[in-house]
Formats: C-alpha cells, sequence, structure tokens
C-alpha cells in the first residue's frame, strides 16, 4: 500500500486485500483472506481495550503507527459475521499550503483570529489534509496555544510557534462535546474540532467562537449553502432564528471540497470557498434567501471565493485534470458546459 501510494486499504474475509489508488479500487495479487486471518490480522493491530469496544459495540476507530513504514487512521468492524478491516495512511507530517497547491484564499482564512471556520466535504475529500495544513501554518506562524479534539489522532503536530495539545477521544476525553466545554478552561486560542457530529458539538463550537476563539471544524456536506443548512438543521426549528443570528456573526468562512482523478496519477483538490461578507450574513439571516449564497460565490472572486464549477473550470484548463472529470465533478453540467463555451471549450 505504501510503496504504491495507495490512499486505503480493506481487508474482509473470502475477498483478497484490495487498495485504493488515485481514488480507484483495485484488488492485490495477494489471495483471499479467511475469516479467522482476519479477525487475526485486526487483532494484531488493536490494544486490549480496543479489542473489547469492537466486541461490545461492532465497530472502534483508532490509529496505528508502524516505525518506518506509516501512520493509519484504522476502523474494525463486523460484516456478516465475521470481522473486517478498513486503513486509511495518513501523511507523516503536517502538510503546507504551498505543497497542496491550495488558493490563497485558504491562507487569508487560516489567519483569523476569532469566529468559525468550516471546512467540508465527503468521506475521502482530503478535510484532514487542509486542516493539517491550516493548523500547521497557524503553529508556524502565531504565538499561540492549539487545542485539537480528534478522533482519532491523525496527523501528529509539534510545538514550533504555537503550542499543541492533541485530545482524542476514547484515550483522552469521552466525546466531542464534553471536550468543547472543558476546553473553555485549557485557555486555547484555537480549537479544532475533527468532525461535528451532533447537535452538542455544535453548540459547543459556536459557544467558543462567540467568546473570541478560532475554532476550526469539519462537516460532511457536499457545498457551502449546504453546509449553512446543515448546522441549522441540527437544531430545532423554534431555535432556528437564534441559530442563524449565532451563525452569522462568528462563521469566517466555508471550505468545501471534492478530489479528482489528476492527469499523470494521483489526486487533485477541487474547492469551493465562501469569504465571510455582508451580503452573505444577510442571505443566512434570511431563511427564504439563503439559496443564493452560490450566486454570490460566483461573483466575489474579488474576494477570494470560488464556486466548484469555477475551480474544476481552472484544473481544466491548467491541464491538471481531464475533461471528463471535471465535468463530472460539477455541481450543475449544464451551467458547467455553458462555462466552456463561453472560454471557447467545447464540452463532451
Amino acid at each position: 500500500m505504501v510503496e504504491r501510494k495507495c490512499s486505503d486499504l480493506h481487508i474482509k474475509a473470502g475477498s483478497p486485500p484490495c487498495v485504493r489508488l488515485s481514488g480507484h479500487l483495485i484488488k492485490t495479487e495477494f489471495p483471499p483472506m479467511s475469516a479467522p486471518e482476519c479477525r487475526e490480522a485486526a487483532a494484531a493491530l488493536m490494544d486490549e481495550e480496543q479489542l473489547a469496544h469492537l466486541n461490545r459495540v461492532g465497530e472502534v476507530d483508532f490509529a496505528f503507527s508502524h516505525r518506518g513504514v506509516g501512520r493509519f487512521r484504522v476502523n474494525v468492524h463486523h460484516q456478516r459475521g465475521s470481522v473486517a478491516i478498513a486503513a486509511r495512511l495518513v501523511l507523516p507530517g503536517a502538510p503546507d499550503f504551498k505543497s497542496l497547491g491550495l488558493p490563497p484564499a485558504v491562507e487569508t482564512l487560516a489567519n483569523e483570529h476569532r469566529g468559525l471556520l468550516l471546512v467540508t466535504g465527503p468521506t475521502s475529500s482530503g478535510k484532514t489534509t487542509t486542516t493539517g495544513a491550516i493548523m500547521n501554518h497557524i503553529n508556524a506562524t502565531r504565538p499561540c496555544h492549539i487545542l485539537t479534539i480528534e478522533d482519532p489522532i491523525e496527523i501528529l503536530h509539534q510545538d514550533l510557534v504555537a503550542v499543541v495539545t492533541q485530545r482524542e477521544i476514547g484515550q483522552d476525553t469521552k466525546g466531542f462535546g464534553p471536550a468543547l466545554r472543558a476546553a473553555m478552561r485549557q485557555d486555547p486560542d484555537v480549537i479544532f474540532v475533527g468532525e461535528i457530529r451532533d447537535t452538542e458539538t455544535v453548540e459547543a463550537a459556536l459557544q467558543a467562537a462567540e467568546t473570541g476563539h478560532f475554532v476550526i471544524a469539519t462537516l460532511h456536506t457536499t457545498n457551502v449553502a449546504e453546509t449553512v443548512n446543515r448546522v441549522i438543521d441540527f437544531f430545532p426549528p423554534h431555535q432556528a432564528k437564534q441559530v442563524r443570528i449565532s451563525l452569522a456573526s462568528t462563521l469566517v468562512g466555508v471550505i468545501s471540497q471534492r478530489l479528482l482523478p489528476r492527469m499523470g496519477g494521483g489526486r487533485a483538490v477541487a474547492l469551493e470557498i465562501m469569504v465571510m461578507n455582508g451580503r452573505i450574513r444577510d442571505l443566512i439571516l434570511k431563511p427564504e434567501q439563503t439559496h443564493m449564497i452560490q450566486d454570490i460565490i460566483a461573483e466575489s472572486s474579488y474576494y477570494g471565493m470560488e464556486t466548484f464549477d469555477q475551480a474544476l473550470l481552472n484544473l481544466y484548463r491548467a491541464g491538471v485534470v481531464e475533461l471528463v472529470d471535471a465535468r463530472s465533478g460539477a455541481t450543475n453540467q449544464t451551467d458547467f458546459d455553458l462555462q466552456l463555451r463561453q472560454e471557447g471549450l467545447q464540452p463532451i
């Protein structure tokens, strides 16, 4: 997996191990594994507490390091009565913006000192890498206390200019909500929340942002407009107005991302970026107009904003991705084809 620069490894009974290379799942040349072999492989990765959690709950998440090979985010779970493993290779160290090719707007958002920054996208869209680069930038440029709450810890950050405290769910704390409440007594300047999963976590994150902290969090949503609606939908309808007011006053930006196959191998990231301004703040406050956020992003390149379709067009124009992949990743393929024609390019 590491030698071939694959991102993921899948092991299940009755099949050969599979790896994900440039987004595509490939069967390896190894023979199919039996159910006892799968359980033995999983047990070799886990300690007694993790094994007990697997037997009790049916799945368990943890980080695993192998000297000279790499660090992995691992999920072990039961399927059809046997044990299966999904392991993701994580970066050996914190990445930087230049190596990832992220646009300047990401660094601008990373330089915020208070408020809420959301990094969103589906599973396997590179959120961990982007947030790792943001925290690495803060760590290297700002004398502050960075507190991370993760499940599990994926990228290890050494103290540079900042002091970094990393807490892992299950090992150092019981959950995101309790850890966020306790964070207020730990003197953080920057708080990273590995994933917003429930109302308790999003409420605590908003409160932390309202009290002058810079909160970075990830969320499983597909674009900026959906992200805003998803945060509001965590709460019951009678709280929606207050949540909109809170979100409009604390949100500094949203970075949504998708990964595409890169020409020549590897993956390329397409970003939809929203930077908070007065017009977007007004749209968040008005439920009937929130859907118009996409239009404001499309016409606000001066502020560093861009839609997915604009980002995909730029990647295709730069020769980073194939046209068929750019078009398949577009939010609206008809609008994307129209943009291609306006650029003098021929849609598929």
